[in-house]
């Protein structure tokens, strides 16, 4: 049973890892916009759009290879240790 929390406790934290910088830089640009948008008084919704899938997508283009390692690393190392999980 404790397996199953440790594994369980790992997987939560590499998703929290691994999701974190795609949602901190939305939350930047949102952050930005939404200052531009009070300064300028533009109250369009749809204009934080673009601009936050832009910089998603390039968080991604730029941490993704470190993202896919990670991923990898973890697959092996419960794939070694399946043996432990079974007993």
């Amino acid at each position: 049973m404790e397996y199953f929390v440790a594994l369980s406790k790992q997987t939560l934290f590499l998703s929290l890892i691994l999701t974190g910088p795609p949602v901190l830089m939305a939350m930047l640009v949102g952050l930005i916009i939404s200052i531009l948008q009070a300064t300028t008084q533009i109250q369009e919704q749809t204009l934080t759009f673009v601009p936050k899938l832009i910089a998603v997508v390039v968080t991604l283009a730029v941490s993704g290879a470190w993202m896919v390692v990670q991923l990898i690393n973890f697959s092996a190392s419960i794939f070694n240790s399946f043996p432990t999980y079974v007993k």
